[in-house]
């Protein structure tokens, strides 16, 4: 219950009124007679009102104060465009103590999935595995093993398992999280399409490649229908020239390799795709795989072009 200036001010004054400890002193008149006698009340005649501030519920259960999650995000993605990982830590953990103080757990597991990607692309294990650690148990706490938001948690936290080196346990809870964005989310849903892209990184980890093959295969299908999505389909191109190459070796990937480096060049240059941050940070991303195929030329192109937008931003 949230109470106005003027309610508390009148609850207060209540609280003090009422809630006393001693016996109530009633005149009583004796029938018949002048006399007025006092007449002490047995306590059990009399219940006191209520004070909301002394009871045992809200002495152990104090109003929850929800921080401002979207303004959060949003200082914490102005932090990351620049590439500002210190800022956006002590950001995240200024308002992980918020949510705390204010018994905010939901926006204790927004923070905590926000600072497992930080730390896993840090490079910090522990610190990533200790906020899978507390995201996992929010999850439980609040019950929502079976909403989405528990599969954005459990994608989160495989992608950390993932990128330290622990496919098997990246795999049980990426397909947890498939599990409930099949059954929650639209055929379409880009966070679909992502987790099927996450999916078969792991498994060509694990060497199941054909597996591997048919989750990028879906991947392409579900961000084909969604508006800009050409930036993720030429991410899984690339992930499929990594898979080819594993799954045949150098010399007889060469040509499929070739024509997906292309496919994914040609989806990054189209002039219709908005130069925001997140095309910047896709540009980054794909620039390695371009020089690891020896495209050099597209890997310095790419990276200059991130780095324009960034410093414009």
């Amino acid at each position: 219950m949230v109470y106005n200036k003027k309610e508390i001010k009148i609850y207060t004054n209540f609280h003090f009124t009422f809630c006393t400890k001693y016996s109530i002193m009633a005149e009583k008149q004796t029938q018949g007679s002048e006399i007025m006698e006092k007449e002490q009340m047995d306590f059990t005649d009399y219940t006191d009102p209520i004070c909301p501030f002394c009871t045992d519920q809200f002495k152990k259960q104090p109003p929850v104060r929800p921080i401002p999650t979207g303004r959060v995000l949003e200082k914490l993605d102005g932090h990351l465009g620049r590439n500002d990982y210190d800022s956006a830590e002590r950001h995240l953990l200024y308002w992980l103590g918020e949510a705390e103080d204010g018994r905010d757990k939901h926006g204790m597991l927004t923070v905590e999935n926000e600072l497992m990607g930080l730390y896993r692309k840090t490079g910090r294990k522990e610190k990533a595995l200790e906020s899978v650690g507390k995201a996992l148990s929010l999850i439980d706490e609040l019950k929502l093993n079976n909403a989405v938001a528990a599969g954005t948690t459990y994608t989160n936290a495989a992608t950390v398992y993932k990128a330290f080196a622990m496919p098997e346990k990246s795999i049980k809870l990426f397909e947890q999280a498939k599990t409930i964005y099949e059954k929650e989310l639209s055929a379409d849903d880009s966070r679909l399409g992502g987790l099927y892209n996450n999916l078969g990184l792991t498994l060509t980890d694990l060497k199941r490649f054909d597996e591997a093959e048919a989750y990028y295969n879906n991947a392409i299908k579900v961000m084909s229908q969604n508006k800009n999505g050409e930036l993720e389909i030429a991410i899984t191109y690339l992930n499929l020239c990594d898979l080819y190459e594993a799954k045949l070796g150098s010399e007889k990937s060469e040509k499929i390799v070739d024509e997906y480096i292309e496919k994914a060049y040609e989806l990054l240059n189209r002039e219709y795709l908005p130069r925001n941050g997140y095309y910047a940070f896709v540009c980054e991303k794909c620039a390695p795989t371009f020089g690891y195929f020896g495209r050099f030329i597209y890997e310095k192109e790419l990276s200059d072009r991130a780095r324009e937008i960034y410093e414009r931003n």
